[in-house]
């Protein structure tokens, strides 16, 4: 389906409930003892040893501002809900249009099936003190945004990473917005804040418009967005205020010296993967990256040219890759061992954000948004082996190197570099 790539389309399943393979019926049976809010299919939880807490912060009010979802670790908080997963209904407009659908009907459609869905993180949970954090930076992909990748940002979270999950406004977003201040004219309604959401939705390709020259300048506002964040998160961390656009009971100020500036990653999936390319790039803070299924068309040429020194691991689905995709990392990653490629057999590119785990069997099938493999398996797989890559090359001190052979592609489902058949290397 959806969220990250020029080709795939569809659209997703409802929630239903934890182990129903049809994905057809729109309510989750009561099981004895359990609870009528437990579904059958719900984004997983985090599987290391923190509690996760998220929340949002946008600053200034200017689209030239940072927007970004937190994950990180919490206290234990049983008094604070799960946070919703899609936030604002424009969220549904714009995928309505991202997939050519009617508003009117996509709208519906998404507030059906995905309405109620939560993801695993409580809302404004306290963050937990006492350890200094790496910090993941994430970019998501094509007519995606900040909260679709929650089953990644939570189980790094929940293994210790600080993780900002950047909204970018380049119109690769199905939506997105800022505040900006409303004029006298307009009537204040329940809001006394003054501000009002000004949404930026999908920019598709005009008529005749190169669509490189298109990806290549809002790659490049990406990586800069995700270096804005960056320096954002660090500016918290040194105890600066920052001025939160958004209503939030959360304490920034808890954040002070809790970010290891020694220790910061950049990750995403698909056009998040070309993003991080380019701030690898572009930024020597961040020690190394991992691309997810990376569409590489963004790319600029000049990145080739030995412009990516840190190390890189590019995590691969088995049915999106195409040669010409694939020779462009070879051609980046050439004769550096620090630079890895793996594929997860049966995997799809939808394998990598949540609405794999919202959809039943037949629909997450149809709309390509499950693979041949069990989709739990598959981010366990992907997420082991970046855990791993983080542990090596930024130094952590945790026992994550347990899944160091993933990372070379040994393992169930997993296989070292491509499945993809390649042309013959030219003689040099």
């Amino acid at each position: 389906m959806v969220f990250s790539d020029p080709w795939d389309s569809g659209y997703c399943s409802k929630e239903t409930p934890q182990k129903s393979r049809s994905g057809l019926s729109v309510n989750a049976p009561m099981e004895p003892g359990s609870s009528s809010t437990e579904k059958f299919y719900r984004i997983p939880k985090g599987k290391g040893p923190h509690s996760v807490g998220c929340t949002d912060l946008m600053t200034e009010n200017a689209v030239e501002g940072s927007f970004l979802r937190l994950y990180y670790p919490s206290c234990n908080a049983t008094d604070n809900e799960e946070a919703p997963w899609i936030p604002d209904k424009e969220y549904y407009q714009g995928l309505s249009d991202f997939l050519n659908m009617y508003r009117v009907v996509g709208e519906r459609l998404f507030q059906y099936y995905v309405g109620s869905v939560t993801c695993p993180a409580k809302s404004n949970a306290a963050f937990k003190l006492g350890e200094k954090y790496p910090l993941l930076i994430f970019s998501h992909g094509l007519g995606a945004f900040r909260t679709i990748y929650s089953a990644i940002c939570i189980e790094m979270a929940s293994q210790g990473f600080v993780v900002a999950a950047v909204e970018h406004r380049d119109e690769s977003a199905s939506a997105t917005y800022y505040c900006k201040k409303k004029s006298i004219s307009e009537p204040q309604e329940e809001s006394t804040s003054g501000l009002e959401k000004e949404w930026i939705y999908y920019r598709k390709l005009k008529t005749g418009e190169e669509e490189r020259c298109l990806r290549h300048k809002q790659v490049q506002q990406r990586a800069q967005e995700c270096i804005k964040a960056l320096n954002l998160i660090l500016k918290i961390n040194s105890g600066e205020e920052v001025m939160n656009v958004l209503n939030s009971n959360f304490d920034w100020n808890s954040v002070k010296d809790s970010v290891d500036t020694s220790r910061i990653a950049v990750m995403g999936h698909s056009f998040g993967g070309a993003t991080v390319i380019e701030s690898l790039s572009k930024e020597i803070r961040f020690r190394c990256g991992i691309a997810l299924d990376a569409w590489m068309l963004p790319v600029g040429d000049d990145i080739y040219q030995n412009s990516v020194q840190q190390p890189l691991l590019f995590i691969n689905s088995e049915k999106f890759q195409w040669a010409d995709n694939i020779l462009k990392m070879k051609k980046l990653s050439s004769n550096d061992t620090n630079k890895k490629m793996i594929t997860i057999m049966g995997s799809v590119h939808q394998s990598f954000p949540d609405f794999t785990f919202v959809s039943g069997g037949l629909i997450g099938r149809f709309f390509k948004l499950k693979g041949e493999i069990d989709p739990n398996e598959a981010i366990d797989i992907s997420n082991h082996a970046s855990l791993a890559f983080l542990q090596k090359h930024l130094s952590l001190k945790k026992d994550f190197d347990q899944w160091d052979s993933l990372v070379d592609g040994i393992g169930p489902n997993v296989i070292p570099g491509t499945n993809i058949d390649l042309p013959p290397a030219e003689p040099e």
